[in-house]
Protein backbone atom coordinates (compact mmCIF):
# COMPACT_ATOMS: atom_id res chain seq x y z
CA UNK A 1 0.00 0.00 0.00
CA UNK A 2 1.01 3.28 -0.94
CA UNK A 3 2.50 5.51 1.94
CA UNK A 4 1.21 9.25 1.73
CA UNK A 5 3.66 11.78 3.44
CA UNK A 6 1.82 14.04 5.65
CA UNK A 7 2.35 17.53 4.52
CA UNK A 8 2.31 20.80 6.85
CA UNK A 9 -1.48 21.55 6.49
CA UNK A 10 -4.38 22.24 8.51
CA UNK A 11 -7.56 21.38 6.86
CA UNK A 12 -10.20 23.78 8.52
CA UNK A 13 -14.19 23.06 7.95
CA UNK A 14 -17.17 24.67 9.86
CA UNK A 15 -20.57 22.09 9.60
CA UNK A 16 -24.12 21.61 11.05
CA UNK A 17 -25.45 18.29 10.97
CA UNK A 18 -23.56 16.73 8.22
CA UNK A 19 -23.35 13.22 9.42
CA UNK A 20 -24.47 12.21 5.92
CA UNK A 21 -21.81 13.95 4.24
CA UNK A 22 -18.59 15.30 6.54
CA UNK A 23 -16.94 11.09 6.36
CA UNK A 24 -16.53 11.22 2.93
CA UNK A 25 -15.03 14.98 2.67
CA UNK A 26 -12.50 14.02 5.43
CA UNK A 27 -11.66 10.92 3.81
CA UNK A 28 -10.66 13.10 0.83
CA UNK A 29 -7.97 15.15 3.26
CA UNK A 30 -7.17 12.62 6.58
CA UNK A 31 -4.41 10.77 4.79
CA UNK A 32 -2.23 13.68 3.64
CA UNK A 33 -3.40 16.60 6.11
CA UNK A 34 -1.22 17.20 9.19
CA UNK A 35 -4.33 18.45 11.11
CA UNK A 36 -7.76 18.50 10.73
CA UNK A 37 -9.95 21.14 12.82
CA UNK A 38 -13.82 21.48 12.58
CA UNK A 39 -16.08 23.60 14.39
CA UNK A 40 -19.44 22.42 14.86
CA UNK A 41 -22.84 24.60 15.73
CA UNK A 42 -24.27 24.24 19.25
CA UNK A 43 -27.39 22.70 18.48
CA UNK A 44 -25.81 20.20 16.38
CA UNK A 45 -27.29 16.68 17.82
CA UNK A 46 -26.82 13.87 15.36
CA UNK A 47 -23.16 12.05 14.45
CA UNK A 48 -21.30 14.78 12.29
CA UNK A 49 -18.95 15.11 15.89
CA UNK A 50 -18.19 11.24 16.04
CA UNK A 51 -17.87 10.69 12.35
CA UNK A 52 -15.19 13.81 12.08
CA UNK A 53 -13.45 12.48 15.25
CA UNK A 54 -13.01 9.00 14.32
CA UNK A 55 -11.16 10.23 10.89
CA UNK A 56 -8.84 12.85 13.61
CA UNK A 57 -10.11 15.70 13.90
CA UNK A 58 -9.99 18.24 16.72
CA UNK A 59 -13.59 19.11 16.66
CA UNK A 60 -15.18 22.53 18.80
CA UNK A 61 -18.76 23.55 19.14
CA UNK A 62 -19.54 26.79 19.28
CA UNK A 63 -22.37 29.31 18.40
CA UNK A 64 -23.38 29.82 14.99
CA UNK A 65 -22.02 33.50 14.17
CA UNK A 66 -22.58 33.09 10.16
CA UNK A 67 -20.50 31.73 8.11
CA UNK A 68 -17.70 34.18 7.38
CA UNK A 69 -17.23 34.67 11.33
CA UNK A 70 -17.45 31.11 11.50
CA UNK A 71 -14.85 29.87 9.31
CA UNK A 72 -12.18 32.70 10.39
CA UNK A 73 -12.33 30.85 14.13
CA UNK A 74 -11.83 27.29 12.22
CA UNK A 75 -8.76 29.01 10.79
CA UNK A 76 -7.58 30.72 13.95
CA UNK A 77 -7.48 27.61 15.31
CA UNK A 78 -4.90 25.97 12.79
CA UNK A 79 -1.14 25.39 13.69
CA UNK A 80 0.20 23.68 10.45
CA UNK A 81 2.08 26.99 7.86
CA UNK A 82 -0.77 26.19 5.47
CA UNK A 83 -4.43 26.11 5.55
CA UNK A 84 -6.58 24.50 3.39
CA UNK A 85 -10.28 25.68 3.77
CA UNK A 86 -12.90 22.34 3.16
CA UNK A 87 -16.69 22.39 3.52
CA UNK A 88 -18.66 19.38 4.54
CA UNK A 89 -19.97 18.95 0.97
CA UNK A 90 -16.70 19.12 -1.02
CA UNK A 91 -14.04 16.21 -1.68
CA UNK A 92 -10.50 16.87 -2.69
CA UNK A 93 -9.81 14.11 -5.61
CA UNK A 94 -6.78 12.56 -6.30
CA UNK A 95 -5.91 14.59 -9.07
CA UNK A 96 -6.21 17.84 -6.96
CA UNK A 97 -4.52 15.80 -3.33
CA UNK A 98 -1.45 15.15 -6.02
CA UNK A 99 -0.92 18.66 -7.06
CA UNK A 100 -0.90 19.95 -3.62
CA UNK A 101 1.59 17.11 -2.76
CA UNK A 102 3.67 18.56 -5.43
CA UNK A 103 3.90 21.81 -4.36
CA UNK A 104 5.16 20.75 -0.99
CA UNK A 105 7.50 18.11 -2.54
CA UNK A 106 10.98 20.37 -2.51
CA UNK A 107 10.21 22.28 1.16
CA UNK A 108 7.28 24.67 1.57
CA UNK A 109 6.05 26.71 -1.50
CA UNK A 110 7.61 30.06 -2.25
CA UNK A 111 6.16 30.80 -5.20
CA UNK A 112 2.24 32.20 -4.17
CA UNK A 113 1.11 33.19 -0.34
CA UNK A 114 -2.62 31.21 -1.71
CA UNK A 115 -3.42 28.72 -4.30
CA UNK A 116 -7.01 28.47 -5.91
CA UNK A 117 -8.52 25.67 -8.28
CA UNK A 118 -11.51 24.65 -9.65
CA UNK A 119 -14.63 23.38 -8.38
CA UNK A 120 -16.59 20.92 -10.36
CA UNK A 121 -20.67 20.82 -9.16
CA UNK A 122 -22.85 17.88 -8.84
CA UNK A 123 -25.99 19.21 -9.66
CA UNK A 124 -29.39 16.96 -9.89
CA UNK A 125 -27.28 14.05 -11.18
CA UNK A 126 -25.02 15.74 -13.41
CA UNK A 127 -21.34 16.88 -12.93
CA UNK A 128 -21.66 20.74 -14.94
CA UNK A 129 -18.39 21.78 -16.79
CA UNK A 130 -19.58 24.75 -18.42
CA UNK A 131 -21.94 27.60 -17.88
CA UNK A 132 -21.58 30.04 -14.63
CA UNK A 133 -20.95 26.97 -12.28
CA UNK A 134 -17.57 26.07 -13.97
CA UNK A 135 -14.82 26.59 -13.39
CA UNK A 136 -15.93 28.36 -10.57
CA UNK A 137 -12.37 28.74 -9.20
CA UNK A 138 -12.45 29.01 -5.06
CA UNK A 139 -9.16 29.80 -3.09
CA UNK A 140 -8.82 27.73 -0.21
CA UNK A 141 -4.64 27.05 0.08
CA UNK A 142 -3.11 29.59 1.73
CA UNK A 143 -0.23 30.15 3.80
CA UNK A 144 -1.31 30.37 7.65
CA UNK A 145 -1.84 34.49 8.36
CA UNK A 146 -1.50 35.10 4.75
CA UNK A 147 -5.57 35.05 4.14
CA UNK A 148 -8.65 35.77 6.15
CA UNK A 149 -12.52 35.27 5.21
CA UNK A 150 -14.61 38.31 4.03
CA UNK A 151 -17.42 39.15 1.34
CA UNK A 152 -20.87 39.51 2.86
CA UNK A 153 -22.64 36.57 4.45
CA UNK A 154 -23.43 34.02 3.53
CA UNK A 155 -21.16 34.55 -0.18
CA UNK A 156 -17.70 34.26 1.61
CA UNK A 157 -14.76 34.30 0.23
CA UNK A 158 -11.05 34.62 0.90
CA UNK A 159 -8.83 37.66 1.05
CA UNK A 160 -6.10 37.13 0.43
CA UNK A 161 -2.34 39.07 0.26
CA UNK A 162 -0.16 38.87 -3.01
CA UNK A 163 -0.97 36.64 -6.26
CA UNK A 164 -2.94 33.60 -6.35
CA UNK A 165 -1.48 30.80 -7.47
CA UNK A 166 -3.56 28.73 -9.69
CA UNK A 167 -4.08 24.52 -9.44
CA UNK A 168 -5.77 22.44 -12.19
CA UNK A 169 -7.24 19.67 -10.34
CA UNK A 170 -10.83 19.81 -9.22
CA UNK A 171 -12.12 20.44 -6.16
CA UNK A 172 -15.43 18.25 -5.90
CA UNK A 173 -19.24 20.20 -5.15
CA UNK A 174 -21.91 17.65 -4.42
CA UNK A 175 -24.04 20.63 -4.79
CA UNK A 176 -27.59 20.68 -5.07
CA UNK A 177 -29.76 17.30 -5.23
CA UNK A 178 -32.89 18.49 -6.36
CA UNK A 179 -34.68 21.45 -7.96
CA UNK A 180 -36.82 22.39 -4.54
CA UNK A 181 -33.11 22.08 -2.44
CA UNK A 182 -31.70 24.83 -4.88
CA UNK A 183 -35.24 26.90 -4.67
CA UNK A 184 -34.83 26.91 -0.86
CA UNK A 185 -31.47 27.64 -0.66
CA UNK A 186 -32.12 30.69 -3.09
CA UNK A 187 -34.82 31.92 -1.05
CA UNK A 188 -33.04 31.83 2.23
CA UNK A 189 -29.97 33.36 0.86
CA UNK A 190 -31.77 35.98 -0.57
CA UNK A 191 -33.56 37.05 2.56
CA UNK A 192 -30.05 37.01 3.67
CA UNK A 193 -28.68 39.12 0.97
CA UNK A 194 -31.76 41.67 1.66
CA UNK A 195 -31.17 42.27 5.22
CA UNK A 196 -27.75 43.42 4.88
CA UNK A 197 -28.19 45.79 1.77
CA UNK A 198 -27.54 49.25 3.43
CA UNK A 199 -30.39 50.84 4.26
CA UNK A 200 -29.27 53.97 2.78
CA UNK A 201 -28.61 52.16 -0.56
CA UNK A 202 -29.81 53.47 -3.69
CA UNK A 203 -33.25 52.48 -4.60
CA UNK A 204 -33.60 49.57 -6.89
CA UNK A 205 -34.86 50.36 -10.22
CA UNK A 206 -35.00 48.24 -13.39
CA UNK A 207 -31.41 47.42 -13.87
CA UNK A 208 -30.99 45.04 -10.61
CA UNK A 209 -34.92 43.76 -11.14
CA UNK A 210 -34.85 42.69 -15.10
CA UNK A 211 -31.69 43.83 -16.70
CA UNK A 212 -29.58 42.01 -14.07
CA UNK A 213 -30.90 38.62 -14.14
CA UNK A 214 -31.27 38.80 -17.90
CA UNK A 215 -27.36 39.06 -18.41
CA UNK A 216 -26.70 36.68 -16.00
CA UNK A 217 -29.15 33.85 -17.83
CA UNK A 218 -27.59 34.56 -21.23
CA UNK A 219 -23.64 35.34 -19.98
CA UNK A 220 -24.50 31.46 -18.19
CA UNK A 221 -26.53 29.57 -20.41
CA UNK A 222 -24.76 30.91 -24.06
CA UNK A 223 -22.08 32.91 -23.75
CA UNK A 224 -20.24 30.15 -21.43
CA UNK A 225 -21.89 27.26 -22.96
CA UNK A 226 -23.99 26.08 -20.12
CA UNK A 227 -26.58 24.78 -22.37
CA UNK A 228 -23.99 22.03 -22.98
CA UNK A 229 -24.42 20.93 -19.77
CA UNK A 230 -27.83 19.40 -21.04
CA UNK A 231 -31.26 20.06 -19.02
CA UNK A 232 -29.25 20.65 -15.59
CA UNK A 233 -27.32 23.31 -17.35
CA UNK A 234 -30.49 25.19 -18.74
CA UNK A 235 -32.33 24.82 -15.22
CA UNK A 236 -28.89 26.41 -13.10
CA UNK A 237 -29.32 29.55 -15.40
CA UNK A 238 -32.38 30.13 -15.00
CA UNK A 239 -32.13 29.73 -11.33
CA UNK A 240 -28.87 32.12 -11.30
CA UNK A 241 -31.07 34.39 -13.33
CA UNK A 242 -34.01 33.92 -10.49
CA UNK A 243 -31.78 34.26 -7.36
CA UNK A 244 -30.43 37.40 -8.71
CA UNK A 245 -33.83 38.99 -9.35
CA UNK A 246 -35.29 37.72 -6.23
CA UNK A 247 -32.39 39.34 -4.22
CA UNK A 248 -33.11 42.80 -5.75
CA UNK A 249 -37.01 42.30 -5.67
CA UNK A 250 -36.33 41.61 -1.50
CA UNK A 251 -34.37 44.36 -1.18
CA UNK A 252 -37.47 47.05 -3.29
CA UNK A 253 -39.40 45.30 -0.53
CA UNK A 254 -37.82 45.92 2.24
CA UNK A 255 -37.19 49.40 1.23
CA UNK A 256 -41.01 50.59 0.30
CA UNK A 257 -41.95 49.02 3.17
CA UNK A 258 -39.43 51.02 5.22
CA UNK A 259 -40.99 53.70 3.80
CA UNK A 260 -44.53 53.71 4.67
CA UNK A 261 -43.50 53.12 7.93
CA UNK A 262 -41.61 56.41 8.29
CA UNK A 263 -44.34 57.73 6.01
CA UNK A 264 -46.84 56.71 9.31
CA UNK A 265 -44.18 57.76 11.48
CA UNK A 266 -43.83 61.39 10.44
CA UNK A 267 -47.93 61.76 10.01
CA UNK A 268 -48.26 60.45 13.62
CA UNK A 269 -46.07 63.46 14.85
CA UNK A 270 -46.66 65.84 11.97
CA UNK A 271 -47.15 69.80 13.71
CA UNK A 272 -50.73 70.34 14.38
CA UNK A 273 -51.95 67.08 14.21
CA UNK A 274 -54.01 66.17 17.49
CA UNK A 275 -52.25 63.08 19.42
Amino acid sequence: METIRKLPVSVTMIAGAEESRIGRSLESVASWASEIIVVINDEVSDRTREIAEALGAKVFREPWKGHIAQKNSAAEKATQDWVFGLDADEVVTPELRNEIQHLFASGTPTEFEAYSMPRLNLYCGRWLRHGDWYPDRKTRLWRRGAAHWGGKDPHDRLITRGEVGKLGGDLKHYSMDSLEHHVRKAISYGTIFAEQYPSDGAVIGPVGLWARPAWRFFRGYLVRLGFLDGWQGFVVAKMIAFESFLRYAKVREIQQNRGEMDSKRANRTAPGQNI
